[in-house]
């Protein structure tokens, strides 16, 4: 006749949940992940929108794979323009990030599901418009403003999350003077 003790049970059931917890492991390891990769080098060219005497809007878009196995969503963007008033103090620059074809006026973002690659039904792929609005200060133009703006930088920020646990990813985006000004015709003055 087999007896068992406490402390026996114990051992055996700590090795039944360590062999579940692997084989779950090893499951999810066949599954794999969410892989969403932004595709920078091909973004489009930067855009002039909603010019005034004062204000414009550049805006580029940046598309997004999902090269993983499972679906990925993007919950969050947005748009963190880099130019302080220590660099520059001509321009104000503020940043807004929605989704190509589903324009909003409110700083809102719609979150996207992004299908795994090669999913039957589902597309593996989204696009993100990238806007900077640019707002001449001190008095100046908007043309006047530019013609003397340094190249900047801005970061695209956005919150993934899949099988693994939500987390932030960034890119960043050069905007070269020279080619806002070419975008207003304007030529840039050395400083």
């Amino acid at each position: 006749m087999c007896t068992f003790t406490l402390g026996s049970c114990l051992l055996w059931l700590a090795v039944i949940v360590v062999v579940l917890c692997l084989l779950v492991k090893l499951y999810l390891c066949h599954a794999g992940t969410e892989i969403i990769v932004p595709l920078v080098d091909s973004r489009t060219a930067f855009k002039a929108e909603e010019i005034t005497d004062n204000s414009m809007v550049l805006t580029t878009d940046i598309g997004f794979e999902n090269r993983g196995k499972q679906c990925a969503t993007i919950m969050d963007a947005f748009v963190r323009p880099q130019l302080p008033y220590e660099q520059y103090d001509g321009l104000e620059t503020r940043g807004h990030a929605e989704l190509v074809g589903v324009p909003r006026e409110d700083d809102y973002f719609e979150a996207y599901i992004i299908q795994a690659k090669g999913y039957k039904g589902g597309l593996d792929k989204a696009a993100i418009r990238a806007q900077v609005r640019l707002t001449a200060r001190k008095g100046m133009s908007l043309k006047e403003a530019v013609a003397h703006m340094p190249d900047f930088n801005f970061q695209l920020i956005w919150l993934e999350t899949g099988r693994m646990p939500c987390h932030y990813r960034q890119v960043r985006i050069e905007v070269p003077a020279a080619e806002v000004a070419n975008l207003l015709g304007v030529e840039l003055v050395k400083d």
